[in-house]
């Protein structure tokens, strides 16, 4: 659905986006991970023909980017930096508009339709006549995810689809981006939230400082890390049937807690050696990281805000 090779954006002297592959999968919920400052918005605005790259390649849904963009956005929709709307006008004027100025122009009736099923799906059912300069940031948000929703994309690229929502709103934006992913949508998400990737996020890419860094599976970043806690009473004895086994390790051990770390054994091995030994285990859990452990071991630490030589139009 998406595919870039050596992507790559320079304003100036700063390289905002260098060398960037990506590849997202058709039904992926993609994951566009970086702190502020990273290039997202660059490599978001580049892959929807916004802005033109330096040097590289872009396909999106099978053909090149921007030549073929009249074909692409058809089937695209998209919420880059915030919804932009006419204050003055309802949210259901602004979305008529946005509606009868597509590539395929509905009827009346069909529009009202859409646009009706499109503020349902976003919790803006009930906003009636009000100009959407008296809404909330949160409400203009819901209302730009509406107008990407309004024609059936194949494909959503959102930009920071939850900011200005509360902690409620942001779980239903969420789990509504899972629904349109199990409805056949593929669906880019470029974020800074960690958390909300690690939620619902099948596949992900980490950014930092305009690089990737990393590129998989969340369950594969978040695999174990080898090492299992064990809550036990007889800590010596799980202490030493656990360092007879191959390509084990101790670690820490304090009160009733033991740290083992596995190179080769898994964990349901380790948890009958110590049953089988007489052990009281009563709990065994593998550590796993958190995507912002990943996060944090793939770059040293969260970056801080672009250079201010940063073209200040295009945003990371």
């Amino acid at each position: 659905m998406i595919r870039t090779e050596g992507l790559t954006k320079r304003f100036g002297r700063l390289t905002a986006v260098d060398g960037l592959d990506l590849e997202v999968h058709e039904g992926d919920l993609f994951g566009f991970l970086g702190p502020n400052g990273s290039g997202k918005t660059t490599t978001v605005r580049m892959l929807l023909g916004l802005v033109f790259a330096t040097s590289g390649r872009i396909e999106v849904l099978g053909r090149p980017m921007p030549a073929a963009a009249r074909e692409v956005l058809s089937q695209v929709g998209s919420l880059v930096e915030g919804p932009a709307f006419y204050p003055h006008l309802s949210g259901r004027a602004n979305l008529a508009l946005f509606d009868a100025a597509g590539p395929r122009a509905p009827g009346l009736g069909a529009r009202r339709q859409r646009i009706d099923d499109a503020l349902a799906r976003v919790g803006l059912a009930g906003v009636g006549r009000r100009p959407v300069r008296a809404w909330s940031s949160g409400m203009r948000q819901r209302l730009g995810l509406a107008a990407a929703l309004l024609r059936a994309p194949r494909l959503l690229v959102l930009d920071e689809p939850t900011n200005g929502l509360d902690p409620h709103g942001m779980r239903e934006i969420r789990d509504l981006l899972v629904e349109l992913v199990r409805g056949g949508a593929t669906v880019f998400l470029s974020s800074h939230l960690l958390a909300e990737v690690e939620l619902v996020c099948t596949r992900a890419a980490i950014v930092d400082r305009g690089r990737l860094v990393a590129q998989d599976r969340v369950d594969a970043l978040l695999g174990p890390t080898g090492r299992v806690l064990v809550t036990t009473p007889d800590v010596g004895a799980a202490a030493d049937l656990a360092a007879a086994l191959p390509g084990v390790r101790l670690g820490e051990r304090g009160g009733d807690r033991l740290a083992v770390h596995l190179d080769g054994t898994a964990p349901e091995v380790l948890n009958r050696r110590l049953v089988d030994g007489g052990v009281r285990v009563r709990e065994l859990v593998v550590e796993r990281p958190t995507l912002e452990d990943v996060f944090l071991r793939l770059t040293g630490g969260l970056a801080g805000p672009a250079p201010a030589a940063e073209d200040p139009r295009v945003p990371g």
